[in-house]
């Protein structure tokens, strides 16, 4: 590296000497208590925000999957003082780190960097904790683009983390320059790629590649990540979440597996999304611990007459509501939105009540017009609600050693239908190219096609790893069960079949946010389970490469 580059990336501030590598600053004390406890730390072995690089990948992973003051040695602000990310290395994740690191590897050393954001990653109540990770995301990218303002950025998220990366990505991508023209967050134009793995905001119809020129691929990236396939169904379980990016449009990755109701939710199952929006506001994670209990009860009966009130209010705001054709569960779904706010229409309204057939209507012709409406609202708005909750929606989305399809993105290639890598793979080639471009000091090429360093960089970090949130053990709330991950190794990247073990005893239950980012239920008496391994071997004429699915050894998961 000559000199000049290596002093470009040593930008010392004025009253400070840094301490090592990355850092950024500092996050308000109440914001960032949710995840540390106080600890005595030698910043002399920690990394601060003094030392810049050409990219940084800003990774967000899922329930449990967080760094944590007291485990994990995080980053400290120019003055050292602790803030709320680690670097890769510092803190891993099984998820998330086939996408991040492989970039490293491929430009020189200090060039590119992987940071983890710390929130709490749990269910205690979903949209503080998301809500936290999007303030902390932000403050990490607003500090390292102050300090180090040539450094470009990605943006990585999967399950809960996707959820973040949503709302960061929408918020950069609408913001406005002020008189200055300076960015609240960061410039959009130094944000080159958003990752989002399971995104539950997704909205019906959204490809891979929102509001990209080409469908399959970002722009930038001359690589087809499927061929002549429609979009997955379904929408995410967060529709009050969904929007455009604006001007990130075309630089986004939205991957959705079919079967992850986390983001393939379909239309029409009003009631659910009534329960998932209610989930979103009570302490999830002590629901699925205890059960339903004095204090769990009461923690649910505050949220039920907190949206109650909500919808009298509403209605009682609209001096013609009975002549209206809105219906009361139009109304609870409305008030029961947790960034509702009264006077607010909703993002995405439910189908209206008249989408039914006139022959269908003839018994109920004689009732008052708004019970009428009532009633085919329900049926209308809810027609694939019993086909979801037959089809067990929590062992589909998150079956048992994880098996269920939210975790499809690492082993989910299938060459003979035009999907030569998985969508952690393209991810990570994708990554990989972005940073190379960015160390080279280069405007994005539109029509730039990946090496062949690229892809073996993808396909390198497909191989399952040791590594994982081991090295900085996190404490759930939840009783989990241990088990063993299912390997499944091929000479193909098409997926090979998994055997698995009868799960434990589970019932039936609708989507919720247990089932946005939890593992598998178990029963009231966990019990532990080993899914066998299973090998095939299938001739095809794409590359040799190893599926990418990562071992887990923690019940962490996104």
């Amino acid at each position: 590296m000559d000199f000049r580059g290596f002093f470009a990336r040593h930008r010392i501030a004025s009253a400070v000497a840094a301490p090592a590598v990355l850092g950024v600053a500092a996050i308000v004390a109440t914001t960032f208590a949710l995840t540390s406890s106080p600890q005595t730390r030698d910043t002399q072995l920690t990394s601060s925000v003094t030392e810049c690089h050409d990219m940084v990948s800003i990774s967000v992973a899922g329930r449990n999957d967080t760094p944590k003051q007291g485990t994990t040695k995080l980053l400290v602000d120019a003055n050292g003082n602790e803030l709320p990310a680690a670097l890769a290395g510092d803190y891993n994740s099984e998820w998330v780190d086939p996408v991040v690191n492989p970039a490293a590897g491929a430009v020189d050393p200090g060039s590119y960097a992987a940071v983890y954001i710390a929130y709490p990653a749990n269910l205690s109540t979903y949209e503080d904790a998301v809500n936290t990770g999007a303030a902390n995301t932000e403050q990490v990218m607003r500090e390292i683009s102050q300090a180090c303002p040539n450094t470009k950025f990605s943006i990585v998220g999967y399950s809960e983390g996707a959820d973040v990366v949503r709302r960061v990505a929408m918020k950069v991508g609408h913001q406005e320059a002020g008189k200055d023209g300076a960015y609240g967050i960061v410039d959009p134009a130094k944000v080159v790629g958003v990752v989002i793995i399971a995104d539950a905001g997704r909205s019906a119809g959204d490809g891979p590649f929102p509001g990209a020129k080409d469908p399959s691929h970002p722009d930038g990236f001359d690589q087809n990540y499927q061929n002549g396939k429609n979009p997955t169904p379904g929408q995410g379980a967060l529709p009050g979440t969904s929007g455009d990016f604006g001007a990130l449009n075309g630089k986004i990755a939205s991957f959705c597996s079919d079967g992850d109701l986390t983001c393939s939710a379909p239309q029409n199952i009003s009631l659910l999304q009534l329960v998932v929006n209610v989930g979103r506001q009570l302490n999830g994670d002590a629901l699925q611990q205890d059960g339903l209990t004095p204090a769990t009860g009461q923690d649910v009966a505050v949220v039920l007459g907190r949206i109650a009130l909500a919808a009298f209010a509403d209605i009682s705001s609209q001096p013609n509501w009975l002549k209206s054709d809105e219906t009361f569960l139009q109304v609870l779904l409305k008030v029961s939105d947790p960034a509702y706010k009264p006077g607010q229409a909703p993002k995405e309204p439910v189908a209206k009540a008249d989408a039914i057939a006139a022959d269908n209507m003839s018994p109920l012709a004689y009732l008052p017009q708004k019970i009428l409406n009532e009633i085919i609202g329900l049926i209308v708005t809810n027609q694939n609600t019993i086909p979801v909750i037959m089809s067990d929606p929590y062992k589909q989305t998150l079956g048992p050693d994880h098996t269920g399809h939210h975790f499809d993105y690492w082993h989910d290639a299938d060459p003979a239908n035009g999907k030569p890598m998985t969508s952690a793979e393209y991810a990570a080639a994708w990554i990989t190219h972005l940073a190379q471009q960015a160390q080279a000091g280069k405007k994005v090429d539109t029509n730039a096609q990946p090496t062949e360093a690229d892809l073996a960089a993808a396909y390198k970090a497909a191989a399952p790893t040791p590594t994982s949130s081991a090295a900085t053990p996190t404490k759930s709330a939840t009783p989990t069960t241990t088990s063993a991950a299912p390997t499944t190794s091929s000479t193909a990247t098409t997926p090979s079949p998994t055997t698995t073990v009868a799960p434990t005893t589970t019932s039936t239950i609708p989507v919720t946010p247990q089932a946005i980012n939890a593992p598998a239920p178990t029963s009231v008496a966990p019990t532990e389970t080993t899914a066998p391994t299973t090998t095939a071997t299938t001739t095809s004429a794409a590359p040799t490469t190893t599926s990418v699915t990562p071992t887990p050894t923690t019940s962490a998961v996104g």
